[in-house]
């Protein structure tokens, strides 16, 4: 059956993940990659095999170059898809090679920040990110009409689409705003979520609840399970792998099995078990392990998970309570079962917001002086649409009202004259300046603590998220997506484009 049908039916379904590499597929690494693809291949009970894009923002093998044997085969597979490498006319031109060699499972991601490449670290695209790759994917989907008047084809896909959630944050600025990005995405076009990786019986139980509690329990939630070694723990623990938390209380567990003659191994293998048993006890449709590379690893996990009673799983979860200091969860926490209560809310998410430091004068003023340059019929509206409607370029105010919009912004926003703002949509914080991959549509999943994976800073949509709970308008944060910035309007002015009605609120 197809994957659709796969979620859909009834039974706990088992992915594998194969990380391509770099270098051709008869190279010695991409050999043994293949090799454990055919066994895989082989095991009637592996759903669907999951093939990464430049994981770590690395140059890799293309994963339909790993995917077409698997395909071959007739075994589902899962083709990854991320906005870093790629601009929308780029990451549409793969969609359309992979639908015409009948790939048909996608993992719509935004992606890592690009890691080294030749000669250095490449310039990242970020053209779009998640949301506004499902928003492609989807119009694809329903059809795009292609030609001119008189020859015009309706051509379409027929991709199920995936995303993914980062549920392990700290912070509630930080951990809500992942949130409304899901909600978004599956508004957009998703049909199907997997978590990012992390250790803590609590977030695991939180994310189920969270869906449950928005009435998108048909969704099919897929469980994260990467199975550990001695150097990955490490990466994980010292935040080198942008999203996935794993805590110093989980690390110490760690190192005391690591000093045994197998190094932990049987630990490992038995800990991924155990967290299968968790995510099959709460709900979740299927379980995703990455971080095996032999067909033995595979085995020996999965003969440990089915030889658990149905209801061992509820011990394992007072097992794994690795949330870290302070972390914020959306419904109280149950201790007794280590588990979120989901018939209760955490009472921070209903109480006014309180004037942190992001809710500073700059902000303050730039809200007024939008209220007063951009509320439709009032202030300065229709004397700023009347001056720039006479202007032969529409994209072009008057020489003063533009120097001046670009000296304003300059000072108050870093602004980068992108033509196309999004400064009202994110709480007046400059996504081309201020955030590394330009999300316009809510966070990327790579803060650690709230802090960007990039640059030295707090997660722009932290900030905004600070801002709009002050304003008692929190809920409505992503409301206004999605966003595809119009790169045709580069230093142009924004002020006239948006009294003109130019750029992405005109596409909405």
């Amino acid at each position: 059956m197809s994957l659709r049908e796969a979620f859909q039916s009834s039974g706990f379904k088992i992915g594998v993940e194969l990380v391509s590499t770099r270098g051709t597929m008869s190279d010695t690494k991409a050999i043994n990659v293949r090799n454990f693809s055919t066994e895989l291949i082989e095991r009637p009970e592996v759903d669907w095999i999951s093939i990464t894009d430049n994981a770590g923002g690395h140059p890799s093998i293309a994963a339909s170059a790993l995917g077409r044997p698997i395909l071959f085969a007739n075994k589902e597979v899962i083709i990854h898809i991320t906005c870093k490498d790629a601009n929308r006319n780029g990451l549409e031109s793969k969609a359309w090679e992979l639908s015409s060699e009948g790939f048909s499972n996608i993992l719509a991601i935004t992606g890592d920040y690009p890691g080294s490449g030749m000669s250095g670290i490449p310039k990242s695209v970020f053209d779009i990110d998640s949301v506004g790759l499902l928003h492609l994917l989807t119009k694809m989907n329903h059809g795009i009409e292609i030609g001119k008047k008189k020859k015009r084809q309706l051509l379409s896909t027929d991709f199920y689409l995936g995303t993914v959630v980062s549920n392990f944050k700290k912070h509630e600025n930080e951990l809500i705003p992942q949130y409304l990005k899901l909600l978004k995405k599956l508004e957009t076009g998703a049909e199907y979520v997997i978590n990012q990786v992390g250790y803590d019986a609590g977030k695991i139980s939180e994310l189920p609840a969270f869906m449950n509690h928005h009435q998108l329990s048909h969704i099919p939630l897929i469980g994260n399970v990467y199975v550990l070694s001695k150097f990955s723990a490490s990466l994980f623990n010292k935040n080198r792998i942008p999203g996935v938390i794993l805590t110093d209380a989980l690390h110490r567990e760690i190192f005391k099995y690591t000093e045994s003659d197998d190094k932990g191994k049987a630990f490992f293998q038995e800990l991924a078990a155990k967290m299968l048993a968790i995510y099959k006890g709460l709900g979740y449709k299927g379980g995703y392990i990455g971080g095996i590379h032999k067909i033995e690893d595979y085995h020996k996990i999965m003969d440990t998970f089915h030889s658990y009673g149905e209801q061992d799983w509820k011990l394992f979860a007072k097992e794994l309570q690795y949330a870290q200091n302070d972390e914020f969860f959306y419904f109280e926490m149950n201790q007794d079962t280590g588990l979120v209560n989901p018939e209760k809310i955490n009472p921070i998410l209903k109480s006014n917001g309180t004037k942190t430091r992001n809710v500073n004068l700059n902000y303050q003023i730039s809200k007024r002086f939008h209220n007063i340059m951009f509320t439709e019929g009032k202030g300065f509206y229709n004397i700023g649409k009347r001056l720039c409607s006479k202007s032969k370029n529409k994209s072009h105010a008057p020489n003063w009202l533009f120097g001046l919009e670009k000296i304003g912004k300059r000072i108050l926003f870093d602004c980068q004259d992108c033509g196309d703002c999004s400064l009202a949509e994110i709480e007046y914080l400059c996504p081309e300046s201020q955030c590394a991959k330009n999300q316009r549509n809510g966070p990327c999943g790579g803060t650690s603590d709230g802090q960007c994976e990039v640059k030295d800073l707090e997660c722009i949509w932290a900030r905004a998220y600070d801002r709009a709970k002050y304003e008692g308008n929190a809920e409505n944060l992503l409301e206004h997506s999605p966003v595809l910035q119009n790169h045709a309007l580069e230093h142009t002015s924004s002020w006239a484009n948006f009294w003109c009605g130019i750029g992405h609120k005109k596409e909405k």
